[in-house]
C-alpha cells in the first residue's frame, strides 16, 4: 500500500502495541489487576503500556515529525522479552 500510496503523498504505517491498559478484553486489567506484576516482567521496560504509550507514537507518525516515515510496522511494547 505505501508504495502504491505514495504517488499521490499519502504514508503507510501500521501500529503494533503490547499489552496496554485499555478496556480490552472486557476491561480484563481492570477486572483483574493481580495479572499486571507477572505480565509486566516480561517486559523490558517493567510495566504494561498505557493509551498514551501508543497515543504518542500515533501523534509522531501522522505528525510533521513522521514525513519521512512511511512502509513502516512500528512495534510500540515496552520491549516485550517473549
Amino acid at each position: 500500500m505505501a508504495k502504491e500510496f505514495s504517488a499521490r503523498g499519502i504514508r503507510v504505517n501500521s501500529v503494533a502495541p503490547g499489552a496496554t491498559r485499555t478496556r480490552f478484553a472486557d476491561d480484563a486489567f481492570e477486572r483483574q489487576p493481580e495479572i499486571i506484576p507477572d505480565l509486566a516482567r516480561t517486559f523490558a521496560l517493567g510495566r504494561i503500556g498505557d493509551p498514551d504509550d501508543i497515543g504518542m507514537v500515533i501523534a509522531t507518525l501522522v505528525g510533521e515529525e513522521g514525513r519521512w516515515i512511511t512502509a513502516q510496522d512500528i512495534e510500540v511494547s515496552g520491549g516485550q522479552n517473549l
